[in-house]
């Protein structure tokens, strides 16, 4: 059954004997996480954990309580583990969380109640703290500046080699949990499968030693390795199906599970040899758009945004919305490597949703620069529109740029990389450690929904 709250309490009250309270901007923060819309948010997701969770079964943990130690958690940057060990170590902050002297949940509990929360639910909740920043005069939304970041999915480098050898070991896993399923039903056994395994690492290993190397018998080398890889990939593949078949005729709970392991991992893996084919064996250049560089995230793209110190990025573009009093005002996670011109428009129509106005003052880097955006900022209303245009410039364009205003938009354009800079550092975009599509939205959603309460409660103790 899920619980709201537990009984209030002053732990500091009851600790008499030490001098305790929250700093001040915990404090702040500890009174607009207080706010209504924000608990009834978090506890409507979390009402749809299990059709009866709001009347049956045991207590859970309350609803406040998760809220505020997903907020700890992301506020400074810790661990499922680190956040019940701290918390339950802290008499500040078991109070912030409003735990009392009740037991701290686990990790494992509170990871399964945060995987209940929807992306659309974050955004609302975002959409709300902006909002209330209105009504606490934190900002006017007269200022707008845009601009994208890539946050990395946690993978690893991905390279042909390595993606067939994460394939081999997905699949013979669950091969031999297929084969404890099927109590020795299993075509091939456990023998088989150790000598695949360990053909195939050996030919992954000489990949390695020959990529070292140059010269024509280095490449020779390659390519046969690559071919054992690729075979036994391929043997791999029809016994998973093999076993996958057999399962369908097996009622049990764990055989349901492998089938839903291997549906998933089968196509991924179809893809993998497929595109090493085209790029190894057949020479072919393969675009970005057609590669899987992860079995186990494959929603990550490959984003090359000419940074010198990383030609090649593999996340996913998020994009910020920020106005004046440093709030980030929405955020989008983008499919692909769109153009950033592509984005001024939506940004734009959601400013003028949030504040009911358009902002007077308009800013992005170069790479959002376009006739048809800047006759669109203006058409909206807004005043001053700062969009730098990229190459040649007339002579009435240099002037258009020289002027005080648009330098000036140009200049507070900057801010918004201290701000990309520390959310990647201290609110985790830098590195996504959730899993999925939905792992995705959840990280950045938390982090910039923690970010803008923090930011609130600085300004406001100021």
């Amino acid at each position: 059954m899920l619980r709201e709250r537990y009984a209030r309490q002053n732990l500091f009250e009851q600790v008499g004997m030490i001098s305790l309270e929250m700093e001040p901007v915990l404090r702040q923060l500890d009174e607009l996480l207080d706010d209504d819309a924000l608990f009834e948010g978090v506890k409507g997701n979390l009402s749809q954990r299990y059709p009866q969770t709001l009347v049956t079964g045991r207590r859970s943990t309350p609803v406040e309580v998760i809220l505020r130690m997903l907020v700890v958690k992301h506020l400074y940057g810790w661990s499922y583990e680190q956040t019940e060990q701290w918390v339950n170590d802290s008499l500040v902050l078991r109070q912030f969380c409003r735990v009392y002297l009740e037991k701290v949940p686990d990790d494992t509990t509170l990871l399964r109640w945060a995987n209940v929360m929807q992306p659309v639910t974050l955004q609302a909740l975002l959409d709300h703290v902006v909002e209330l920043a209105q009504q606490l005069k934190v900002t006017k939304g007269r200022k707008l500046r845009i601009d994208g970041t890539v946050v990395e999915t946690h993978i690893h480098h991905p390279t042909d080699s390595t993606l067939l050898q994460d394939g081999v070991r997905v699949l013979g896993r669950l091969i031999a949990r297929a084969g404890g399923v099927l109590q020795g039903g299993a075509s091939r056994g456990k023998g088989w499968l150790r000598q695949q395994t360990q053909k195939a690492r050996a030919a992954w290993l000489s990949i390695i030693h020959a990529a070292q190397r140059r010269g024509e018998e280095a490449a020779a080398s390659m390519t046969h390795a690559y071919q054992i890889l690729l075979s036994v990939s391929q043997a791999l593949l029809e016994h998973a199906q093999s076993a996958k078949d057999t399962l369908q005729r097996v009622g049990s709970p764990a055989a349901q599970r492998l089938i839903r392991h291997l549906t998933t991992f089968i196509p991924r893996v179809q893809q993998v040899m497929r595109q090493t084919q085209r790029r190894v064996l057949s020479r072919e250049s393969v675009p970005a758009r057609d590669k899987l560089v992860s079995l186990f995230e494959p929603h990550t793209a490959i984003i090359r945004k000419g940074k010198w110190n990383a030609p090649v990025e593999f996340g996913r573009v998020v994009w910020l919305d920020e106005v004046d009093g440093n709030l980030i005002s929405r955020y989008a996670i983008l499919p692909g490597n769109p153009p950033d011109a592509d984005q001024l428009r939506p940004s734009l129509d959601h400013h003028q949703a949030a504040f009911a106005r358009p902002p007077s003052m308009l800013t992005a880097d170069r790479k959002v620069f376009s006739p048809t955006n800047e006759a669109y900022a203006q058409q909206q209303g807004v005043k001053y529109v700062v969009l730098p245009k990229p190459g040649a410039k007339t002579e009435a364009r240099l002037a258009h740029e020289h002027q005080a205003w648009f330098r000036s938009g140009r200049d507070w354009r900057a801010g918004i990389e201290s701000r990309i800079s520390l959310l990647k550092r201290r609110f985790g975009l830098k590195r996504c450690l959730y899993h999925g599509e939905k792992g995705m939205h959840r990280w950045v959603g938390w982090g910039i929904l923690t970010y803008d309460l923090w930011t609130i409660a600085r300004q406001l103790t100021a």
